[in-house]
């Protein structure tokens, strides 16, 4: 969503190191604690392991590592994604520091997205003192 299209929509806020990202609120089924995951052998850096989550096989991804971060936290919480929405259509959930809250954001609010080539980035929310990356999930998992 940029800010030429003239809608508004809602946000999860969660945390990543010392930076807030969010995700459309669309692709997110629940939210959960970390719980065991399952290494998988042979799997790409970025995918901490798999979990059970009410019978269904779900990828855990450090989206830390999808985006070349080098910061620490303690991921304690975990974004699951509706996978008919997530190009691959594989249950997949993100590990994150904190999740925040949901918050609507008007299109005035919302800066085109900085030079990214992989078009993860939809935009940068302007909002009170700080800055909230808004990153799409689908386009995420497209690419791998």
């Amino acid at each position: 969503m940029s800010a030429q299209s003239g809608t508004t929509g809602q946000v999860l806020e969660f945390k990543l190191g010392t930076e807030t990202y969010s995700v459309s609120i669309d692709y997110v089924t629940e939210i959960v604690d970390v719980g065991e995951l399952t290494k998988v052998p042979n799997a790409p850096p970025y995918v901490e392991g798999v979990m059970d989550l009410r019978g269904r096989t779900t990828s855990i991804v450090d989206p830390k590592a999808v985006f070349g971060l080098d910061e620490e936290g303690e991921g304690r919480r975990i974004i699951v994604f509706d996978p008919d929405i997530v190009e691959d259509q594989s249950a997949v959930g993100w590990l994150v520091d904190e999740v925040f809250q949901v918050v609507q954001v008007d299109p005035d609010q919302v800066d085109q997205s900085p030079a990214d080539d992989t078009g993860a980035i939809r935009g940068v929310v302007k909002r009170d003192e700080e800055f909230v990356i808004w990153v799409d999930p689908g386009v995420v998992h497209a690419r791998d």
